[in-house]
């Protein structure tokens, strides 16, 4: 399976939204990280033909995806930011409602929710209302909504927002799982989750692709770029005010900062190995 993204570009009167991102995806897990009015969701909406390009085009499998119609419906799953749900319906009416909607047969979604309310946690509130559920329980609703007709191109904007670590390990663990000859495109601002299951990470940046590859591979352009270095309390604010300090934490009446510095930023400063979180920040750090 294959999905590729040829110039694609969203333009709002002045305002370029999405700046020309080409790539190609593969089956496997790929992570899309940014800062907010980075592209990520206008360009999540363009390759799940709800949002029209202003140029580019987006193929699957060597067919351009509009030209699909219910054929490309048939094989994605979304999972929106915010997305809609009924909150009189229980988990298990909506899900059957949804399963409707995408030409699920009854007999077919029946089954179907069943084993995914299992797989997100929700069998024992299967025949309660979404609108008594927490934040967690409603977005692990609308990811059990985004698998139901199995997709082979699961997109997911900031599916691990309400979840507790917990559940933030379930739905790494079955996305992992679900990849497996699927491709799978996740935005979150939760690092950590992009660094524990992509396979690749596009990194974007004021509407383009600045990056793209395997965490170790992008991280080492971070190498020899990030630092610990042990001071008193008293120097901390300093410290803040002059470097760019990724983390602190205290250590009796001495703090330990860890400082992203292109050379080293003191005497006594350790070189680290870098994290995603590391060159996410330097990425985004003015």
């Amino acid at each position: 399976m294959e999905l590729s993204i040829d110039r694609l570009t969203k333009q709002y009167g002045r305002k370029i939204a999405v700046d020309c991102v080409s790539t190609v995806l593969r089956s496997g897990v790929y992570g899309l990280l940014g800062e907010n009015g980075a592209g990520k969701t206008t360009l999540m909406r363009m390759l799940c033909a709800i949002l029209e390009p202003t140029s580019g085009e987006v193929f699957l499998d060597g067919r351009e995806v509009t030209s699909m119609g219910g054929d490309y419906r048939d094989l994605l799953g979304y999972l929106p930011q915010d997305f809609g749900y009924y909150p009189n319906y229980t988990a298990k009416e909506f899900l059957l409602y949804m399963a409707a909607l995408k030409g699920i047969p009854r007999d077919v979604a029946g089954s179907r929710t069943k084993e995914l309310l299992e797989v997100v946690g929700l069998s024992e509130s299967a025949s309660k209302k979404i609108k008594t559920f927490s934040g967690g329980m409603k977005q692990r609703v609308g990811i059990a909504q985004a698998l139901l007709n199995e997709p082979k191109l699961l997109i997911l904007d900031e599916p691990t927002a309400g979840l507790d670590p917990k559940e933030r390990v379930r739905f790494r663990n079955m996305i992992s799982d679900y990849a497996a000859g699927r491709i799978v495109i996740l935005s979150t601002h939760i690092v950590s989750d992009i660094e524990a299951i992509a396979d690749e990470v596009l990194l974007m940046k004021k509407g383009k692709l600045v990056s793209q590859g395997t965490v170790s591979a992008l991280t080492k352009g971070a190498e020899g770029k990030v630092w610990e270095l042990t001071v008193p309390q008293t120097e901390t604010k300093s410290w803040q005010d002059k470097a760019a300090v990724a983390n602190l934490r205290h250590e009796g009446e001495q703090v330990v900062l860890r400082i992203l510095a292109e050379e080293k930023p003191a005497e006594g400063a350790v070189s680290c190995e870098a994290t995603l979180e590391d060159l996410y920040l330097q990425s985004f750090r003015e």
